[in-house]
């Protein structure tokens, strides 16, 4: 029973290591995302500030950079428990084998002695025949048998027991080297973190003068969000109508073939031998096919799930009214997520549908409508546009390079999202970061 329970224990160990050291795995992953997220902020900052365009800008970026590094030591420090832990069970079973082995060693150093005592072939032999009958000798070259062979597995016990210690012992200095780097990282990105804070500071201060030019700036943008708004909600109805007309012309083209295929049989039609002709057509709601049902089934199960319509970015603006980072007093409404991304960057679709518009909401800003059934993804601020009315596409297949604007440096996709006239928050349905 000892035995069962020690080997029950022994289990136990190294399922408790083994979910351990995959849990560092994944750490390590999660740590080098976020590294390479910084990298991404910093050229994007660099770039904002060789163009001297835009400070808020600049501080958004900085923000997010800021929110980076705090991830980061905090992935370093549940790392740093982790190994401490890890190192912490290590110890503990090199404690338990020295007790082991010193216990072991003692008992082998009394039989050793009493072997050496005992040595003599022929004290051995008169063991045996001293014997008051058959079974008795028979028994006692049996015990000297198994004495021997005990003594031979005892010192081989030993020998693995000290070469898991020395195994054990190696580890545990691994592991001290490992948590000594990534005390030190942290303290580093800590130093970092702080200047950051520091310097972002200093920019809030010089920027919290020109409170009255931004939110003019604001107020401006936000009348041209708005009608930006309006007129994607018409360009939708418009296109929901449209399809609602054409489905029901379909219908009545398949009703009308019917009556004129039964009249030369000479059958008389029935209307349940008809299709139900749909709804009239409404703007607001579009009437599906079971193609159409499908394809929104599946845009539907896969929220949470969908990948960015960029690359490389962070939400700059979220959904919804938002206070300004600057000027909490001032609110901004989005109706979808404005993404700040790099230079150059491409669009790209979040699903599978089709492309049902393209179009200049402005001189500047194009963007491109994909049907999901009824579900309508847009993306606003395209400076060129690679796909037409009408196309098939696939998801994260390019839909065109997201425009840089000239008067503030800024490069950003807005993202929306909507079922049939009714906006989404984007981020619920996107890939968390």
């Amino acid at each position: 029973m000892p035995k069962f329970l020690l080997s029950l224990v022994l289990i136990c160990a190294t399922t408790f290591v083994w979910a351990q050291d995959s849990q560092q795995e994944k750490l390590e992953q999660r740590k080098a995302q976020i590294q390479q997220e910084i990298r991404d902020n910093e050229k994007m900052l660099q770039s904002v500030r060789k163009k001297e365009k835009s400070a808020v800008n600049e501080y958004l970026i900085q923000a997010n950079k800021i929110k980076l590094k705090e991830k980061l030591i905090n992935t370093t420090a549940k790392q740093e428990r982790l190994i401490s832990n890890d190192m912490y069970i290590n110890q503990v079973q090199v404690n338990k084998l020295k007790k082991e082995l010193k216990v072991l060693k003692e008992d082998y150093a009394v039989m050793i002695l009493k072997s050496y005592k005992s040595r003599s072939e022929q004290s051995r032999a008169m063991f045996i025949l001293s014997s008051e009958s058959f079974l008795q000798a028979y028994k006692r070259a049996q015990y000297l048998k198994q004495y021997t062979a005990f003594r031979k597995n005892q010192g081989l016990e030993i020998q693995s027991k000290t070469a898991q210690l020395v195994d054990f012992n190696a580890k545990l200095d691994g592991q001290r080297q490992v948590k000594k780097k990534i005390i030190a990282e942290n303290q580093k990105e800590k130093v970092s973190l702080e200047a950051e804070k520091k310097e972002q500071q200093k920019l809030v201060n010089s920027l919290k003068k020109d409170k009255n030019k931004i939110a003019a700036d604001i107020k401006s943008k936000q009348k041209e969000s708005k009608a930006i708004d309006a007129k994607i909600k018409d360009l939708i109805r418009e296109q929901i109508r449209k399809a609602n007309e054409e489905r029901r012309r379909k219908v009545e083209e398949e009703r009308q073939r019917i009556i004129a295929e039964n009249k030369k049989k000479g059958v008389e039609t029935k209307d349940a031998d008809l299709p139900k002709p749909p709804p009239p057509a409404s703007s607001d709601r579009i009437e599906l096919t079971p193609e159409g049902k499908i394809l929104a089934a599946d845009f539907k199960a896969n929220r949470g799930k969908l990948p960015w319509p960029v690359e490389k970015g962070f939400i700059s603006l979220g959904y919804g009214d938002n206070p300004h980072p600057l000027h909490p007093s001032i609110t901004v409404h989005n109706s979808g997520v404005e993404i700040t991304t790099e230079d150059g960057a491409t669009a790209r679709a979040v699903f599978e549908g089709t492309v049902s518009k393209v179009i200049a909401l402005s001189p500047v800003n194009r963007a491109v409508f994909i049907q999901h059934g009824d579900y309508f993804t847009v993306y606003q601020n395209l400076s060129s546009v690679s796909v037409e009315q009408g196309d098939k596409v696939k998801v994260k297949q390019s839909l065109g390079k997201v425009r840089t604007s000239g008067d503030t440096g800024k490069t950003i996709i807005k993202f929306l999202i909507l079922q049939n006239t009714s906006y989404n928050n984007p981020e619920g349905w996107l890939q968390g970061r």
